[in-house]
């Protein structure tokens, strides 16, 4: 079975909560054959493990290295995603902001339009402030 996987089936497996839910999310992925994983729902998942549950930078990477190196698990691009969770967690900046420097750096664009100053951190870009 191939599909597409939503945030809260990766909360719940990750978090163990609440148990029954999270009891089926995984067995679910258990015996997955090939799950989609959108970068927005990466994202998200991101998002939740650190503003819901209150999950350390260096363990919700962690969490995170684990979803995509699952054997079923399919993404557009992982060494992009490896690459963003890479600054999120070096430079401990918000992962959309993270996301966006490695993309920049992919993509070959060396300059980075923001007011968010947490990007001068990362030297691979230069932040252009509008």
């Amino acid at each position: 079975m191939t599909a597409f996987l939503d945030t809260n089936v990766l909360i719940r497996h990750l978090t163990g909560d609440p148990p029954e839910p999270a009891t089926r999310a995984t067995a679910f992925l258990s015996t997955a054959d090939e799950l989609l994983l959108p970068d927005l729902i990466l994202a998200e998942t991101i998002y939740v493990l650190e503003s819901f549950y209150e999950v350390p930078i260096e363990d919700v990477a962690q969490m995170v290295r684990s979803i995509l190196a699952f054997p079923p698990i399919r993404t557009l691009d992982p060494a992009l995603l490896l690459r963003s969770l890479e600054i999120y967690e070096t430079h401990r900046i918000d992962y959309a902001e993270a996301y966006l420097i490695a993309s920049a750096e992919r993509a070959g664009v060396a300059d980075v339009a923001s007011f968010d100053r947490s990007i001068d951190r990362v030297a691979t870009i230069t932040r252009i402030e509008p």
